[in-house]
């Protein structure tokens, strides 16, 4: 057990080839991959995440869906997180009504955001003879979307044609305001 204030941490990965954007907002794939190092020299281990989502089911709470791990910036839910074989496999709509999770589906579909990232708090690790750190339990508190991923693993696989009709829908909205603007003050378009 840890002593003192408890820290909050975030480990990086890419959304992996499972991911998929579906109508605009609903995205999948792994946050986390068992027995890969990352970056930071930590290994998540398989099982580390089940008490915490367990905690987290038996109290009626989720995993919350945060931008670039800024608790000010809910950007979607999480309808699915679980544990499989593989990893932490996250299922979640992001809630483009807003600005932020507009602007996350927009980065994803452009593929400038390809990121996952988990923000936890370590339980129970060890060391191993290499230097890596083994996590064998953590407190799960959000999965976030964000630039830079800290296990590159995997990658963005599929984009929705949804989002480019939504695209294609936005500039007619544009075009028919600046229109409406034209309009009013006088101007020929």
């Amino acid at each position: 057990m840890m002593q003192g204030s408890p820290q909050l941490e975030h480990k990086f990965a890419r959304f992996g080839e499972e991911l998929s954007l579906k109508d605009a907002t609903e995205i999948k794939g792994y946050a986390s991959l068992f027995g890969q190092t990352d970056q930071g020299g930590d290994v998540v281990m398989r099982g580390a995440y089940a008490a915490s989502l367990k905690a987290l089911r038996d109290q009626g709470r989720t995993v919350k869906m945060l931008w670039q791990h800024d608790p000010h910036q809910p950007i979607g839910v999480w309808d699915e997180v679980r544990e499989d074989k593989r990893g932490l496999y996250v299922k979640g709509r992001i809630l483009t009504a807003t600005p932020k999770g507009a602007e996350a589906a927009a980065l994803i579909e452009g593929g400038a955001i390809d990121g996952l990232s988990i923000g936890y708090r370590t339980l129970k690790a060890t060391r191993a003879p290499d230097g890596t750190r083994h996590l064998t339990q953590v407190e799960l508190w959000e999965v976030s979307l964000v630039t830079f991923p800290m296990l590159p693993a995997a990658r963005v696989a599929a984009k929705s044609s949804a989002d480019a009709e939504a695209q294609a829908l936005r500039a007619l909205a544009d075009g028919l305001r600046q229109i409406t603007r034209d309009l009013r003050t006088g101007h020929q378009t």
